[in-house]
């Protein structure tokens, strides 16, 4: 069950506090799509006000939204701390709450937890966004297709990583790292995977019948290790496999590789793809449900 989707709430003469994030964004990029996309369509619906709030957005691709912009609320140190306050502070003069940072949202920060809820308890409308309502449909269809499921993983954030690698050994029939985590088959150099597991990796990918991509094989900026992860990606592009990536690196380099268009979907987020995968919820969908009317 989703949270409300922001086509079925009220939003004509409205104003509309859309949570978005442009971290790593670029011009096409995913997240910046997102962002157009929901101002645009609350625009057509007659928003009265939209703001959109973010973390850690490229002020430079703003204009490019033309609206009423806050990219810095994690430079406030409330917003880690979910702080009720800093809720109350960004509330103010708002109708309805719309979460279209999928990426972010298994964070509990204050503008993706304490700020709905705040917004909730005074009766007024939360819900997904519409890229958030089409990453939870697509997500699901992970593990309701059929087949080889294959989880290629890496990077370096290398705690998240290795974690969420353990939690999802049992729902994948195989999974190949990468990068820096455990189990990585490195160059003697240690940025790129050896010529060897690519081809090794290669041969799994021709078998799978679903695959979910989650992190670079290696420092693919650099043009002398980069060979990881170019051949690991343009095989799971080019496979017959139902394929989805995730987060802020592979999709760089996918769209540095020109294989966009060859994957059925790419996540904006990285962490909060795998974390939908492993538990089937996240912190700032969990905060949008009346959990007392199930009772």
């Amino acid at each position: 069950m989703q949270p409300a989707n922001v086509k079925d709430i009220e939003i004509e003469n409205k104003n509309i506090l859309v949570c978005a994030d442009l971290e790593d964004a670029f011009e096409g990029s995913p997240r910046l799509t997102a962002a157009q996309e929901i101002i645009k369509y609350l625009r057509g619906r007659n928003a009265s006000r939209i703001k959109v709030i973010g973390h850690d957005g490229d002020i430079g691709l703003t204009e490019l939204l033309d609206t009423d912009i806050n990219w810095n609320v994690r430079g406030d140190p409330r917003e880690k701390d979910n702080d009720q306050k800093y809720a109350e502070e960004l509330a103010l003069g708002f109708d309805v709450y719309i979460n279209e940072s999928f990426a972010t949202s298994h964070r509990e920060f204050t503008s993706l937890n304490a700020l709905p809820k705040l917004m909730k308890s005074r009766g007024l409308q939360v819900g997904i966004g519409l890229r958030f309502a089409i990453e939870l449909e697509v997500l699901s269809k992970v593990f309701h297709t059929a087949g080889r499921k294959l989880l290629v993983i890496g990077g370096t954030k290398v705690k998240d990583k290795n974690h969420y690698m353990q939690e999802l050994r049992s729902k994948f029939d195989i999974v190949l790292p990468g990068g820096l985590l455990e189990g990585s088959p490195l160059r003697e150099d240690g940025l790129d995977i050896t010529t060897e597991a690519v081809e090794k990796y290669k041969a799994e990918i021709t078998d799978a019948k679903v695959i979910v991509a989650a992190g670079v094989m290696g420092k693919y900026e650099d043009f002398n290790a980069e060979a990881g992860t170019k051949e690991i990606l343009t095989a799971i592009a080019n496979s017959s496999a139902y394929k989805i990536a995730g987060g802020g690196d592979i999709q760089t380099a996918i769209h540095k590789y020109g294989l966009t268009d060859k994957f059925d979907w790419i996540s904006v987020g990285g962490g909060a793809m795998l974390e939908y995968l492993a538990t089937g919820t996240l912190p700032g969908i969990e905060v949008l449900f009346d959990r007392q009317s199930y009772i």
